[in-house]
């Protein structure tokens, strides 16, 4: 064992009392390290789980070198205690304390050579950056790690480094002596200054030209792009695949859709749901009721719906519906798509605009433009369309169906003669909706207080009538 990482060993064994038994059995009675201080005596219950498991979170924090926050979070204990007048715990924290911080300072200059390296590599595409890290201890890599971070597409290379050097390394422990990079980041001697500050040593950024530890850049950079691959292959697959296929200028980050609900045009609503980044996004979905349109009138509906979403994005460009859609996908054919443009046209946009169209068995067939063309897909990219599809349906039928019962409830309801709001309550509360009311027995009505065996008949006649 290398000899930090031994001391680190003990002084957690010393300072932290977990459980060293080799046996980890429940046991009757407690062992010697219990009666000398080095145990809490888990095994016996002398202690709870929770403030056990406190000492393993605070010993998991030490050894990622997260030692602020070890100490930071031993200070409140400190604290706590004292006002407790609990002043031998309160001494024991401080002895924990000073402990910690001396060993820290001890490791930030025994646990680093010459030849201890980072090594960072850069992956990208138009979706999401991947920054993978390579530890390099005496010329051995002995472990990696990787991390995604997403709208960084228009920085550069350079500027994405620099924010994560800064960010990586302002409570690292570890920081190596050399820090290895593709190519020189502008801001190379200021960071230097900071990273060698932090660690009180030298800490140099290197760009390497030829030799070994270019090539572990070039590793670098090659496990980010794998691992970005694995990650986003499939989003961006689907993404790249409209843009070809539909001709579009850029990629299609965020795409709507919406779809019109009604019964012979009463309780007339629409659903708008959201795919970003090749995933639909339920939390960015939105329903809306019509105000203008009177009758059964489905792309009437639809422009109405998609000119009041454009306007939110106009007048609000940071409010809940966010940025404009760089495609719009309509449910149905050419006279849906028509009335999305008609929308689009009021604000003068560019919104490229294609329909979702279905069979007679109501399922998914194709994309088509307004030309009428069917666009030839892939699997992959249809059983996304599909999904998209069905998702905007359902938003716009739940919407429908919650307008419609909640009419329901108030009008039929509220017309039965000995029914209050009490009553009407209880009876939502007990069968959660007036169809399921409906298809109780009178045995189950006359359970909710207030209803007899007549008025339980008269709540069943009524909506036998009614619905």
């Amino acid at each position: 064992m290398h000899g930090s990482a031994k001391e680190m060993v003990n002084f957690i064994r010393e300072k932290f009392k977990i459980r060293q038994c080799k046996n980890f059995k429940s046991n009757k009675r407690v062992c010697l390290n219990y009666h000398i201080g080095r145990c809490l005596g888990p095994c016996v219950n002398k202690v709870s789980r929770e403030e056990y498991m406190e000492q393993i979170h605070q010993i998991e924090m030490l050894l990622d070198g997260k030692i602020d926050k070890v100490i930071n979070k031993l200070k409140e204990e400190m604290t706590q205690s004292a006002i407790s007048q609990n002043y031998e715990t309160a001494a024991e924290l401080r002895d924990r304390i000073q402990a910690i911080e001396n060993i820290s300072q001890r490791q930030k200059v025994s646990n680093t050579n010459i030849n201890d390296i980072d090594v960072i590599g850069l992956a990208k595409n138009e979706l999401i950056v991947c920054i993978e890290i390579f530890f390099v201890r005496g010329s051995k890599m002995i472990g990696r790690e990787h991390y995604f971070f997403d709208n960084l597409k228009d920085m550069e290379d350079k500027e994405i480094l620099s924010g994560f050097i800064k960010q990586y390394y302002m409570n690292n422990l570890n920081i190596p002596s050399k820090i290895m990079l593709r190519e020189e980041i502008e801001d190379k001697e200021s960071i230097e200054q900071w990273l060698t500050n932090i660690a009180e040593r030298k800490i140099e950024l290197k760009s390497p030209q030829k030799g070994e530890k270019l090539r572990f850049i070039e590793m670098a950079e090659q496990n980010a792009l794998i691992t970005l691959n694995n990650k986003e292959q499939d989003k961006y697959d689907i993404l790249n695949e409209l843009k070809e296929k539909l001709k579009l200028e850029k990629l299609p980050r965020k795409i709507e859709s919406f779809d019109i609900s009604h019964i012979s045009g009463t309780f007339m609503v629409a659903g708008m749901c959201v795919m970003k980044d090749g995933k639909i996004n339920k939390s960015l979905s939105r329903r809306f009721r019509i105000k203008t349109v009177f009758g059964q009138d489905d792309p009437r509906c639809t422009e109405e719906v998609v000119t009041r979403r454009l306007k939110h994005s106009i007048e609000n460009p940071k409010g809940g519906f966010g940025e404009l859609p760089d495609l719009i996908l309509a449910d149905g054919g050419i006279t849906q798509i028509r009335a999305i443009k008609t929308a689009i046209s009021k604000y003068n946009l560019t919104i490229p605009v294609y329909g979702m169209v279905k069979n007679d068995k109501h399922q998914t067939r194709a994309l088509i433009g307004e030309d009428r063309k069917e666009i030839e897909i892939s699997e992959k990219l249809f059983n996304t369309i599909t999904t998209f599809q069905d998702t905007v349906h359902e938003t716009a039928i739940e919407y429908h169906r919650k307008l419609r019962e909640g009419a329901v409830t108030k009008s039929v309801l509220d017309e039965i003669e000995g029914i209050g709001e009490k009553k009407k309550q209880a009876l939502l509360q007990e069968f959660g909706t007036v169809e399921k009311i409906k298809n109780a027995t009178v045995e189950e009505l006359t359970k909710i207080k207030g209803i007899n065996e007549k008025l339980a008949k008269t709540i069943l006649k009524k909506l036998m009538e009614k619905l």
